[in-house]
């Protein structure tokens, strides 16, 4: 019938074949002859059952994004489904790979679904900020009951085949050729005989529904919201599929679906997902890979220890070296602690457990890192002793092998010069835990080669990370940024603010938590470090370190700590130690509002990103929104920061910078070139905001 959809009758099977690489995404050019081709075999008396089915790796994966917020072409999907749902002969979906969003409201359309046993379903919708708007939160309720679909829509998480089939999703699922063991089905469907029920009218798994249960869950699902409107919007559609009509929960679910996809927090979270596809990839001509199959870590602390797991999480053989057998030992054993806990927790089957540690090996000799692809440095932030540490690895490490540094601040310049090799060496800035922190920061060094950049991109995707390619400066894109949104932070202290008054703002804004509950969680003393390291002072952060007060750690920093509580509570000795060193300094304390709290603190965040992309420290303004989405909890719904400067108004970002400026003084508020320009324009470097 056309390129993307074809029709071939096997014995009085109809299979309906979609090709439409690289994921059968249903675009128009897919729907249109999808549609002509079901409803030309709805009338059709060869055809006894109809299979649907898809070419290549997958089922359809879901929609087309990118023609979300545009004028809709028909025939849209909901009106595939409603086509389907005429069918009175059985229409069986044939899914492997994913049947993801759109994919999964067509499948749902069918009255069978069968799947091959590695297959994944989900609504995952809510990750773009949106629901499903082919009937999903209608119809997959009636299937799987109606707080199971409130979990799966919620949380936009895939499930198994397996789960599928044991949910009632899934009708069988087959090992083997799926496509035959589909049509065979679909065979056997139809000598049976009907009536086939579409799934809009099987209301028993509604029926089932316990309102205070759905209610409980619903409340804790809306409390981890955190100011996301498509995951309340998800739970008002599941609720609508319980207490309406099916047309009327139907129509409901359009409206809402229509008011998330034109609003600003849907618009920001699908930018991110184009821009994470975007972030790692290498500019220029795209290089050869190098093979990756052995990884080194060299230093088995905090940082060496998640690194290593996050291999092994990917399925790579590691060593693991450390200067002494004691030092050794105490990183294995915490590797091993943090594998037990995720069995205790039910995240990680024992199996699993003993494959990963499998994969571990332990040394202190360097020369046992000889046979390694690529070499990571986790080792103590300073630069004499990384430096020599790649010079003992330049003269082990294998012609080729990859040589990285997990600094967070340092010139991976200067490292790379400390070899014979320096086309080989990069940054892998891990993010603590390096298990669990999806960033990775590629720190690409003046002659780092391209096959080595790509492979180190692509091997980041292989162990679950979403990589961003930067360039050399001190704290690279996200650390430097960092430096410039905490900035302020003393000053809104001394000046009158304290620091719940400054964390409060901060999550109201969106973000997880604010700074200086993040600096107790991360360690006071690592701040200091680095101050002293640079000859740079903060006259309180660095008192409360020579008390000893370091944070959670030790009981106390900005706030207190009660034995065994991560909880903050306000401190009347900080608060007390803000006013004297405001009084000695002669700084007159005040209200500080909140909104003026966020334009001392964000809106440098944004400048400095524009100083970056004035440098060519990073290629795009969207890779720095990955950065700080994905490693420093900027809200996900306002889409990073350079997004969100288009959100907020470029014009009103120069203004306010420019008065605090006048008012103070300091650098940091004097307004990039590129800012002035995107205030103007409205883009960065071409990229719309």
């Amino acid at each position: 019938m056309s390129s993307s959809v074809n029709v071939a009758n096997e014995n009085g099977v109809a299979v309906v074949m979609i090709d439409n690489p690289p994921v059968n995404a249903l675009s128009f050019h897919v729907r249109e002859p999808l549609y002509e081709a079901l409803a030309a075999l709805r009338d059709d008396a060869t055809a006894k059952a109809i299979v649907i089915a898809c070419a290549g790796r997958t089922f359809v994966a879901g929609a087309d994004i990118t023609e979300f917020g545009k004028p809709v072409q028909q025939p849209e999907l909901r009106a595939i489904v409603a086509l389907l749902e005429t069918i009175a002969k059985p229409t069986v979906a044939a899914i492997h790979g994913t049947a993801l969003g759109g994919g999964l409201e067509l499948a749902l359309g069918c009255h069978f679904r069968v799947a091959d046993q590695g297959a994944k379903l989900g609504l995952p919708e809510v990750k773009l900020g949106l629901l499903p708007g082919g009937g999903g939160t209608v119809r997959l309720p009636r299937l799987v009951g109606a707080t199971k679909a409130l979990g799966m829509i919620v949380s936009g998480t895939p499930i198994s085949a397996s789960e599928a089939k044991t949910a009632g999703l899934v009708d069988a699922v087959f090992d083997g050729d799926l496509l035959a063991e589909g049509i065979r089905f679909a065979r056997e469907m139809a000598a049976a005989g009907g009536p086939f029920t579409p799934v809009r009218e099987r209301n028993g798994r509604l029926a089932e529904t316990e309102p205070a249960a759905f209610d409980r869950q619903a409340a804790e699902l809306a409390k981890k919201a955190r100011g996301l409107e498509a995951p309340l919007a998800c739970i008002e559609a599941v609720r609508n599929a319980i207490t309406l009509p099916f047309d009327e929960a139907l129509a409901a679910e359009r409206q809402l679906f229509l008011k998330l996809v034109s609003g600003d927090q849907s618009r920001a979270q699908r930018h991110l997902f184009f821009a994470e596809r975007e972030a790692a990839k290498v500019p220029g001509k795209d290089p050869q890979r190098r093979k990756i199959a052995r990884v080194g870590i060299i230093g088995a602390g905090t940082m060496g220890g998640g690194i290593a797991m996050a291999f092994a999480n990917g399925g790579f053989p590691v060593i693991l070296l450390e200067t002494s057998e004691e030092a050794l030992q105490r990183g294995l054993s915490m590797i091993e602690k943090n594998y037990a806990v995720s069995v205790s927790r039910g995240s990680l089957s024992e199996e699993a457990r003993q494959q990963r540690l499998g994969l571990f090996k332990g040394s202190t000799d360097y020369a046992d890192l000889a046979d390694c692809d690529l070499v990571i440095e986790a080792v103590f932030e300073d630069m004499a002793v990384k430096k020599q540490v790649f010079g003992k690895l330049d003269a082990v490490a294998r012609p080729g092998a990859i040589l990285a540094t997990n600094t967070s601040y340092l010139d991976v310049n200067e490292i790379a010069a400390s070899t014979a090799r320096p086309q080989d060496v990069l940054g892998m800035h891990f993010f603590s835990p390096a298990n669990v922190m999806k960033l990775l920061e590629i720190v690409r060094a003046e002659q780092t080669a391209p096959d080595a950049l790509a492979t180190v991109a692509e091997l980041a995707r292989r162990i679950g990370k979403v990589a961003v390619v930067v360039g050399v400066c001190h704290g690279f894109v996200g650390n430097r940024m960092l430096s410039a949104r905490g900035a302020e932070n003393e000053f809104l202290l001394l000046e009158g603010a304290t620091p719940s008054q400054v964390d409060k703002a901060f999550t109201d804004f969106g973000w997880p938590m604010g700074p200086f509950q993040m600096g107790d969680l991360a360690g006071l003393d690592i701040g200091w470090r680095n101050r002293k390291a640079r000859g740079l002072t903060a006259v309180v952060a660095d008192t409360l370190c020579e008390q000893g007060r370091f944070g959670q750690k030790t009981g106390s920093g900005w706030y207190r700590y009660e034995s065994g509580s991560r909880e903050p509570a306000a401190d009347s000795d900080v608060e007390e130690l803000i006013r004297a060193k405001a009084a000695a300094l002669g700084i007159a304390r005040r209200e500080i509002a909140a909104d003026e709290i966020i334009e001392r603190t964000l809106y440098p965040l944004v400048n400095e990103g524009a100083r970056i992309l004035e440098e060519g420290v990073a290629a795009r303004a969207s890779d720095i929104d990955v950065v700080w989405v994905n490693g420093y909890g900027f809200p996900i719904g306002k889409g990073g920061p350079m997004f969100w400067a288009g959100l907020e108004g470029g014009a009103r970002i120069v203004e306010r910078l420019e008065h605090w400026h006048e008012r103070t003084g300091r650098p940091i508020f004097e307004p990039a070139s590129l800012l002035r320009r995107f205030a103007e324009t409205g883009s960065w470097e071409g990229v719309d905001c």
